[in-house]
């Protein structure tokens, strides 16, 4: 009697230990199933994603993130500002429509990226870019 509640603690301390926030989970990597471009206006950009193996809604808008910070530069231009970004999900397949501007000088607003800067982090990252 006395050995079973030793072993229930003992238990319930190394189930805890392996939950720690810092525990990495491991999950299979996303699949990015490619980016349509569509220059909408001037300056105004569309990029239409799809992926698969989504874990959160931010590995899609990373990806976004990559697409247009890669057509910033290919356009010769270095920033880029996030507009909006719509997502839906079928059967297990992510679609995201995102919206940027592009600028040869940092725009204003709060969501703006360097365009270089961002592509490097892909890359080191491993998302594709457009």
């Amino acid at each position: 009697m006395i050995r079973r509640v030793l072993i229930s603690p003992l238990a319930l301390v190394l189930t805890l230990a392996a939950c720690e926030p810092g525990s990495e989970v491991s999950r299979a990597a996303p699949e990015y199933l490619g980016v349509g471009t569509s220059l909408l206006e001037g300056d105004l950009v569309q990029f239409h994603l799809t992926m698969d193996r989504v874990s959160r809604e931010k590995d899609l808008n990373d990806y976004a993130q990559c697409a247009a910070a890669q057509y910033a530069l290919i356009r010769g231009y270095g920033f880029a500002r996030h507009v909006r970004t719509k997502m839906k999900q079928e059967g297990g397949i992510w679609e995201a429509d995102a919206v940027y501007t592009i600028s040869p000088a940092l725009p204003r607003g709060l969501r703006t990226i360097d365009a270089e800067v961002v592509v490097a982090n892909c890359e080191a990252n491993g998302i594709p870019t457009v």
